[in-house]
């Protein structure tokens, strides 16, 4: 059965359907709604058959930790065993909002919700939709992105009918996110702090918050064998249909290897997309080009990203080529999902 689409907004939220919602998550049932991040598949955290069923429906491994969205401070205590000093001053400056933390769980959170681990992951939500969903639910929702595993996540609800239409019981549509990257993942299992993945808070901006935190390396090489403590650790994610390369080196060098390796697939039959800067989209003069945003104002770059990626699907291409984007503050979020994209395939020039 094809889902329910239930459109509101933060400013006109529709109190019927939430509570609607709200039954079908206390009652197992998978909702998918928006965040300020990308779109969430929720089911209910402590209920480890929903947790099942949120696998079975994105074709997500089961090792691949989901994240518990709350609504309110008070029911974080509840599922966690403690909370350190730094996870507070953090919770106090990015709470509610894009920042996902990693605490050892109490035992009322299910081992399917968290992958099997005795971590969980936690998230406080700013938008106001997925607040008075949660609370409608009764405080806990795990919810990964509302997508099919490994396809690029979804930024609008007409992504989540693509994917996930025939497979859950409703989807809010309160309309185009606003930030388009999954939240920064904060490890505070550990002595010192460790970003597991990275979102629109960085490392320099939790550095000034905390003072000594790390990057964890496997976000620097490639995917490993090691078991992921948090989502999108382990497997490919974010994949467009098409082969995805990222081209990086000097910018002139880069627009001509580009437009190099596109005249050739094109002489070979191949139909190429192009993902370019707002600067030098009019470099490309063959190919499918597609402007990402203005590398000066890098949010439109984030939140560009997943549309994109999807656009290319439809266009049937066969290849993509896209150039780097390490821009100061959001840069390691882009080229950490675009390089997943990728399956880390660089051409350095």
């Amino acid at each position: 059965m094809r889902a329910e689409v239930v459109a509101m907004t933060g400013e006109c939220l529709n109190h019927e359907a939430l509570k609607r919602a709200g039954e079908i998550l206390k009652n197992g049932g998978l909702v998918a709604f928006p965040t300020e991040t990308v779109y969430g598949l929720g089911g209910d955290a402590l209920n480890p058959q929903a947790s099942k069923k949120i696998y079975a429906a994105k074709g997500r491994p089961s090792d691949n930790p989901l994240i518990v969205h709350i609504a309110d401070m008070d029911s974080l205590y509840r599922i966690v065993k403690t909370v350190p000093e730094k996870a507070r001053i953090l919770a106090g400056k990015y709470w509610p909002g894009p920042l996902t933390m990693i605490f050892q769980k109490s035992d009322i959170v299910p081992m399917e919700t968290t992958g099997g681990l005795d971590s969980v992951a936690v998230r406080f939500p700013s938008d106001p939709v997925a607040a008075a969903l949660i609370r409608a639910a009764g405080g806990y929702v795990a919810a990964p992105s509302a997508n099919t595993s490994g396809r690029p996540s979804p930024t609008t609800a007409q992504h989540v009918e693509e994917d996930l239409g025939d497979a859950i019981d409703m989807i809010i549509d309160g309309g185009a996110v606003g930030i388009g990257l999954e939240s920064t993942i904060v490890d505070f299992t550990e002595e010192i702090p460790v970003v597991l993945r990275p979102g629109y808070i960085s490392l320099e901006m939790l550095q000034d918050t905390l003072g000594d935190v790390r990057m964890d390396q496997g976000l620097i090489r490639s995917d490993s064998s090691v078991r992921p403590k948090a989502p999108g650790m382990k497997y490919r994610h974010y994949a467009p249909k098409a082969d995805l390369a990222v081209v990086e080196g000097q910018a002139e060098k880069v627009v001509a290897r580009i437009n190099e390796m596109t005249e050739a697939d094109l002489a070979n039959g191949k139909r190429v997309g192009i993902i370019a800067a707002q600067e030098s989209c009019s470099l490309y003069p063959k190919g499918t080009v597609k402007c990402i945003g203005s590398r000066e104002k890098e949010e439109t770059i984030a939140h560009n990203l997943y549309e994109i990626l999807r656009e290319f699907d439809q266009c049937q291409v066969d290849q993509i080529y896209s150039e780097a984007f390490y821009t100061p503050q959001m840069g390691q979020a882009i080229m950490n999902r675009l390089l997943k994209a990728a399956g880390h395939k660089v051409i350095s020039v």
